[in-house]
């Protein structure tokens, strides 16, 4: 397993849509957010990354993190597995997504 994996953002989406209590997270910046986002998605920049803690108590949610290409969103699952949450994964970046935005 190559260790700078693709991951595939619409696997990711699609298990994210499957997973109970699970919490679709944008972290790019807001204005990139408005341009146009995943469904659902809950929009936590990364220069802000801290005030998730705020929005999800539970360290057991599910998160599912994504950005425009997949480094901001890496950035962030590391932040985050750092502030305990348990279950954190980088589904990549937006720019490869083939669903629909709004």
């Amino acid at each position: 397993m190559s260790l700078f994996q693709v991951n595939d953002i619409n696997a990711g989406v699609e298990e994210y849509q499957k997973t109970p209590q699970a919490k679709l997270i944008d972290v790019r910046e807001e204005d990139e957010y408005t341009a146009g986002h995943i469904p659902d998605s809950i929009n936590i920049p990364l220069s802000k990354i801290d005030s998730a803690q705020d929005e999800i108590t539970d360290l057991d949610t599910p998160l599912f993190v994504y950005c425009r290409s997949g480094n901001r969103s890496g950035q962030a699952v590391a932040w985050l597995k750092q502030a305990g949450y348990r279950k954190v994964k980088n589904i990549g970046g937006i720019a490869n997504y083939s669903g629909k935005t709004e």
